[in-house]
């Protein structure tokens, strides 16, 4: 059965197909098509069939792409805005230029590589050079990052002390590390625990110790994308209202159910990883956020948490 693409992922392929068959004046066949971008031709169906909602406003069709699909053969024309020379404002220049210097901070990043050498041309055009229009260090650990990653080249074992923020634990582990990459602003290393007996993903600030064993190991088959919390059916469920001033919860952290309130707020449902993560988001909301509805087993973690900080506070 042919795997279904999740909208990130079809989004991920657009991205790369539309300007590679606009290229090429004539169009390619569906077969040279799917061969290139590792598609069937069923998934292939899913992301094209997308393209044809595609421009700009006012949406008329000379303001969206033309996509032609016969039989074996594809053909994308952009229209005239696309094909205009992008003119960006200086906060999007600066935007793009800090982007692509948290890019460069990375381990192992080439200093002299194409992005540098396009952030330069940038920056001129900003008046002035790339290092002295924007400076960024992604954190204090990429002594971290760097063993992790050459571990993920070698396919070194790891021994590592972690710090687990949910249960407040910190435990040593032993894991084969697969991929290691920056998700939201945070470091992660996506790796097989030994101790699970399973696939997790580790926060490297949570990393207190890295150990480098003498043993490798053979990487898993499994997707190597890092996402900082995946939810899934089985995770317990908590409906907020949220005042306006708590909108930033919707832009981080995944939400099952969104809808705007006639008082004007928010209401929101959210998958939870964990009670602790839940306590400890509730008293960072306080009255901004009020419980509509939960899982039972996260009725009182509010309360719970409110309780122990006051008992702290008393002592």
């Amino acid at each position: 059965m042919t795997k279904q693409l999740t909208a990130a992922e079809r989004l991920e392929r657009m991205l790369a197909i539309v300007p590679w068959v606009a290229a090429h004046p004539g169009g390619v066949s569906l077969s040279e098509l799917s061969d290139r971008f590792q598609l069937t031709p069923t998934q292939l169906e899913e992301c094209l069939r997308i393209v044809w909602m595609v421009g700009v406003h006012p949406y008329t069709p000379d303001a969206l792409i033309d996509l032609t699909l016969e039989s074996d053969h594809v053909e994308i024309r952009l229209p005239d805005y696309f094909t205009r020379p992008l003119r960006l404002t200086v906060a999007q220049a600066f935007a793009l230029v800090a982007a692509g210097r948290s890019v460069l901070s990375a381990p192992d990043a080439d200093p002299d590589g194409p992005l540098a050498r396009g952030l330069d041309k940038l920056a001129g055009a900003l008046g002035s050079d790339r290092s002295s229009v924007v400076d960024v260090e992604l954190g204090e650990n990429s002594t971290e990052v760097a063993v992790l990653q050459r571990a993920v080249t070698e396919r070194r074992q790891l021994e590592i002390d972690y710090y687990t923020y949910g249960r407040d634990q910190l435990a040593t582990r032993r894991i084969d590390p697969w991929s290691v990459q920056s998700v939201d602003g945070f470091w992660y290393v996506k790796a097989f625990c030994h101790s699970a007996e399973a696939v997790r993903t580790f926060r490297v600030d949570r990393i207190r110790d890295i150990r480098p064993l003498g043993t490798n190991f053979i990487a898993g088959s499994e997707d190597s994308r890092i996402e900082s919390f995946r939810p899934t059916d089985a995770d317990p469920q908590i409906t907020l209202n949220l005042a306006p001033s708590a909108g930033w919860v919707v832009t981080q952290y995944p939400i099952r159910e969104s809808k705007t309130l006639a008082d004007g707020r928010s209401q929101v449902t959210l998958a939870v990883s964990s009670p602790q993560w839940l306590e400890r988001l509730l008293v960072r909301l306080g009255t901004d956020a009020e419980v509509v509805a939960s899982d039972p087993s996260l009725a009182t973690c509010g309360s719970d948490a409110a309780r122990r900080i006051l008992h702290r506070y008393l002592k």
